[in-house]
């Protein structure tokens, strides 16, 4: 059966020829203002890629002859700011750590600039409320609950030689008891105990009795005989429900057999002093500090 013709209506548009299934294509070219309109954004490409900087190398782009740099026009303005601030970031390093606070335009700057330094630098461990992130290492700082002290001197010491990073930060290191022998299992789940009873929380007493002594010879000399603490060594408190890494059975019982070795970067390599300051003011004020 053959099908039944299209009727052609009359057109003034001449067709390319091409047909498929009965459907013809017209020659209906475009507007000469969009053609032209399409060159010109072809020319300004072309110019563009010479002008500035556009094509990707091995090392860099493509300069372009103009010479032109995103990251030049930024350098120069972080320079601009950092010359109009340049006066009150002198105060800022010449002052007292513990003075910053009694000058409400030094402290205003410090506190202000600190918030940036904190959320750009500190945030990813810490969070960006300052809250850390418990039972993964990352120590709350609004608390009262200091590893290596809360003072302004303490903090500003801290940021700038950190944790266990190089020959000048604050250094301890927790015996791994279990993992290295030197306690057996039975004394690790006795120890164990003793820690939970020394916080208040459900306990074998019976096993936390027999880990007392286990506790005095092996863990007092750091943490102290009633759990609180010795921040000259950057011991936690024990005695307490504020835990860096955790504090069920099962997290103390991972503490004692194989301890726990939390890092901080040393800033002084990163920062500039007066940014050290600022941050250290910053954390200062979140209500944890001394």
């Amino acid at each position: 059966m053959c099908a039944k013709p299209i009727k052609k209506e009359p057109r003034q548009v001449e067709t390319t020829g091409h047909q498929w299934d009965g459907i013809e294509e017209y020659n209906n070219p475009l507007p000469r203002w969009w053609v032209w309109v399409f060159y010109a954004t072809i020319v300004w490409g072309i110019g563009y890629t010479i002008a500035y900087p556009a094509w990707p190398l091995i090392k860099e782009a493509t300069p372009g002859l103009l010479g032109a740099s995103t990251r030049a026009d930024v350098k120069a303005e972080i320079k601009a700011f950092d010359d109009a601030n340049a006066a009150i970031k002198e105060r800022l390093i010449s002052a007292d750590l513990d003075a910053i606070g009694a000058d409400p335009e030094l402290a205003a700057f410090a506190s202000r600039a600190g918030a940036a330094v904190f959320r750009t630098n500190c945030s990813t461990c810490h969070g960006s409320g300052a809250a850390g992130f418990e039972g993964k290492g990352y120590p709350n700082l609004l608390d009262n609950d200091w590893l290596w002290g809360g003072t302004m001197e303490d903090i500003h010491l801290t940021i700038t030689h950190g944790i266990r990073h190089n020959d000048d930060s604050r250094y301890s290191e927790m015996p791994k008891f279990g993992a290295d022998g030197i306690l057996d299992e039975t004394q690790v789940a006795q120890v164990v105990e003793h820690v939970l009873s020394l916080s208040g929380q459900e306990h074998d007493a019976a096993l936390a009795a027999e880990g007392a002594t286990i506790y005095l010879d092996n863990c007092s000399s750091c943490h102290m005989e009633d759990g609180s603490g010795e921040r000259a060594l950057g011991a936690p408190a024990l005695n307490d429900q504020i835990w860096l890494y955790g504090g069920s059975r099962a997290a103390v019982t991972e503490s004692v057999v194989n301890a726990r070795f939390g890092v901080m970067p040393n800033w002084n390599e990163r920062l500039s002093e007066d940014a050290i300051r600022a941050v250290a003011f910053y954390v200062h004020g979140l209500g944890g500090g001394e």
